[in-house]
């Protein structure tokens, strides 16, 4: 079902568009290459700058706010093209809208960013506009009816990186299950997948590894938007739930990656500072559950090393640049450097230093490719105590059996790509853009 006023919306956009116009061991020996799969998209042409949902709305004077009591959830990177943040915007314009703004919502490191990964947050006061802050990363992740009580519309505009286990779009699906629950509306403010629309990866998630690092029934890398994530939620939570919105972006393509946006990035969490820091995580992050090798985060490079003690790094380079299974887009440099804090504190490590381009033709592959010439069993053995986040994160503990039994990486990357395709035609009804 799509939201009735997503077609206004656009047409309210593309009318914006114009103004703005104007002015550690060897791989295995039986693995063996595999077709290269195709080139994840074309580059876009940047011609047409792209609106965000915040800019529709505002352009479109906040009437879908009109009347309304307003909550939004909101973090550092939630900023207009302007780079001006979205919870000032609706605080300065409620005079001009219509609206009140009465409460902001906090996902995982807080409005404000300022919180590490993981710690759980309490309710607060914002000492900016003196409104009340709802944590959705502490007692609870899903808003209660309390919490809900005084709005009667839940704004979301949170950036997200691409990757499933980011877990911005679990608080996307959680939220908009309270508001179909609470009988309140729920409205996406849409921002690009800085991946791009079109590179779909990995795993899907299977029953008893759902979590909220693995929420929503999507592969890892899932090439959709916030708001296309929020039509296909709605669908599957409550398909009878008419209370939906999703405000679109103009000028954004799927064949974008977020270099052709022309947007500037803001870090949306402490380890994600870089656009590039997203294609990073996307090809590290999931090792670094482990906790047994570092992947960058404690050091100035986070998810861009990734090194173990007792490694030669120059061997390591050397190995993931032959390797059979070598990714197009993909290179290396032997690095040495010691993590300031987290896995591995102060010592110093051997690997590499991991260069991507943002059309490489496999970023999740790149994980396993880089556990399994860093002795893959010994890392599994050694986190043994992280195998369950291990798990959560590619959704099935079929990976980690998979390589436990030495079987080769080249047919699990096969099973990936037919899954990929699958769900590309599964997420065709909710897609927004061309």
């Amino acid at each position: 079902m799509m939201p009735c006023s997503t077609s206004v919306l656009r047409s309210l956009a593309v009318l914006l568009l114009t103004g703005v116009a104007g002015c550690h061991a060897a791989a295995p020996a039986d693995q063996q290459p595999v077709t290269k799969p195709e080139p994840v998209a074309t580059r876009a042409t940047a011609a047409e700058p792209v609106i965000l949902g915040i800019d529709t709305l505002e352009a479109d004077n906040f009437a879908l706010l009109r009347g309304k009591r307003v909550g939004i959830v909101a973090n550092p990177a939630s900023v207009n093209r302007e780079l001006r943040s979205t919870v000032d915007v609706l605080h300065q314009n409620q005079d001009k809208g219509g609206y009140q703004l009465v409460a902001l919502y906090g996902p995982e490191h807080g409005v404000w960013g300022d919180v590490y990964a993981g710690d759980k947050i309490e309710n607060q006061d914002d000492p900016r506009t003196g409104l009340p802050v709802f944590s959705l990363y502490g007692k609870t992740r899903k808003p209660t009816p309390e919490m809900l009580e005084s709005i009667d519309i839940l704004l979301f505009d949170l950036q997200d990186i691409g990757s499933r286990s980011y877990t911005y779009i679990s608080t996307m699906s959680v939220c908009l299950e309270a508001c179909a629950e609470n009988g309140k509306q729920f409205a996406v403010l849409d921002r690009p997948n800085p991946l791009g629309g079109e590179r779909i990866e990995g795993t899907m998630v299977e029953e008893g590894f759902y979590s909220f690092i693995s929420h929503l029934d999507v592969p890892y890398l899932h090439g959709m938007t916030m708001g296309e994530l929020a039509q296909l939620e709605r669908d599957k939570l409550a398909p009878d739930y008419e209370g939906l919105t999703v405000v679109p972006m103009s000028g954004w393509k799927r064949s974008m990656v977020w270099e052709d946006t022309g947007l500037k990035w803001v870090p949306t969490s402490p380890h994600v500072p870089f656009a590039s820091s997203t294609y990073a995580y996307a090809a590290t992050g999931v090792i670094g559950e482990l906790m047994v090798l570092s992947n960058g985060v404690g050091y100035t490079l986070p998810f861009e090393v990734v090194g173990d003690t007792g490694v030669d790094a120059d061997q390591l380079a050397d190995h993931m640049r032959a390797t059979p299974l070598a990714i197009e887009g993909v290179t290396y440099r032997p690095a040495r450097f010691r993590p300031f804090y987290a896995t591995h504190k102060g010592e110093v490590l051997g690997g590499v230093q991991v260069y991507l381009d943002p059309r490489a033709d496999s970023l999740y592959e790149v994980n396993f490719l880089l556990l399994d010439a860093l002795d893959a069993k010994t890392q599994l053995s050694e986190g043994s105590k992280r195998h369950g986040m291990f798990d959560k994160a590619n959704g099935t503990d079929d990976v980690r059996l998979w390589i436990e039994q030495g079987k080769p990486l080249a047919e699990l990357f096969a099973q990936w790509r037919e899954t990929s395709e699958r769900f590309r035609e599964t997420r065709k009804p909710f897609l927004l853009y061309d």
